[in-house]
C-alpha cells in the first residue's frame, strides 16, 4: 500500500468533554517530529472541511475520535470501518454544531467523491460526554489514554511505511 500521504483527523467537541478526545490526539500529535508527507489536522466539529480533505488524494486517512464501542472508558481502538454503512443512513447529513465521522463519509459521497485511499478510525471508548450545562476538558480517564493514542498512530504509521518498503521494487542499475 502507498503511504506517501497520510491525513490524520482529530475530530470532536471541546465544549462535550471526552468528545474532545480526538481535537487533544491531534493538537498533541501537531507538536511531534513527523515524517515526511504526514498531515495532523485539528477538524473540531467542521465537517464541510474534513470531508474535502478526504477526498484531496491521501494514502491514508486517520481519523481520530471518541467511540462508543462497549468497552470501559479509556480503551483505545483501532478500526477499519466498514464504509457500507453508507447505504444505510438516512435523514440529517449535516450538522454544523457536531461531527459524525459516518455523516461526513456520507456527505463525501453526496458531493460526488470517495474517500481517497485507506481509512482507519483511532477512537477513545468515552466517560464524560454532553452534559447540560457542557463540560470542558477530557475525564482523567480519557486524558491518560491519549498518550496510548498518539504511540499507536505513530507504531501504526511506521508500520504501514515499513509494508510499502518491502513491497516496492528495489530500483537498481542494469
Amino acid at each position: 500500500m502507498k503511504t506517501d500521504r497520510i491525513l490524520i483527523a482529530g475530530i470532536g467537541n471541546i465544549f462535550l468533554g471526552d468528545d474532545a478526545f480526538g481535537v487533544e490526539v491531534a493538537q498533541q500529535l501537531a507538536q511531534r517530529d513527523l515524517p515526511d508527507g504526514v498531515r495532523v489536522v485539528d477538524f473540531g466539529i467542521r465537517s464541510f472541511d474534513l470531508a474535502y480533505a478526504l477526498m484531496d488524494d491521501y494514502d491514508v486517512n486517520m481519523l481520530i475520535d471518541a467511540t462508543q464501542q462497549g468497552k470501559e472508558p479509556g480503551t483505545v481502538y483501532l478500526i477499519e470501518p466498514d464504509l457500507s454503512e453508507l447505504e444505510a443512513l438516512d435523514g440529517e447529513v449535516i450538522n454544523a454544531h457536531s461531527m459524525n465521522p459516518v455523516r461526513v463519509l456520507h456527505m463525501v459521497k453526496s458531493l460526488g467523491g470517495g474517500v481517497s485511499g485507506k481509512l482507519y478510525l483511532v477512537g477513545c471508548e468515552s466517560e464524560v460526554l454532553e452534559t447540560e450545562g457542557g463540560h470542558l476538558g477530557l475525564s482523567p480517564t480519557v486524558q491518560a489514554a491519549v498518550p496510548h493514542a498518539i504511540d499507536m498512530i505513530l507504531s501504526f504509521i511506521e508500520e504501514l511505511r515499513q509494508e510499502q518498503s518491502i513491497t516496492e521494487p528495489s530500483l537498481t542499475e542494469a
